[in-house]
């Protein structure tokens, strides 16, 4: 790639960010949204992390976990048992961390 297509390709970039990012801003007044449309949009959040994380928990090189001894159910399900007992954030990734810890430093899993 020559200096002028590098260049070429960053400035597209950067414009096509701040028009995607500035959209929502670029309005003078406020877009109308289908009501519809807000109450599928309170899901999205929770559809992106669970996207993002489970397959992160369940698959290792692109393949099914084989064996019950894999830190990360384990630590997954704590975190998630730590979550609905007490609804708190910090405590969940820190019982989901501290388990997977101990499992892998402490077992070798």
């Amino acid at each position: 790639m020559s200096s002028l297509e590098a260049l070429i390709t960053i400035v597209g970039l950067a414009i096509i960010s701040l028009v995607t990012r500035g959209f929502f801003i670029l309005p003078s007044r406020e877009v109308p949204i289908p009501g519809w449309l807000q109450r599928g949009l309170r899901y999205a959040p929770v559809a992106a992390l669970t996207a993002v994380v489970v397959p992160e928990v369940i698959m290792t090189q692109g393949h099914l976990i084989d064996t019950w001894q894999d830190a990360r159910i384990y630590a997954a399900a704590a975190g998630a048992a730590w979550f609905f007992w007490r609804r708190g954030i910090l405590g969940t990734i820190v019982t989901g961390t501290a388990v997977l810890l101990v499992l892998r430093l402490g077992l070798g899993w």
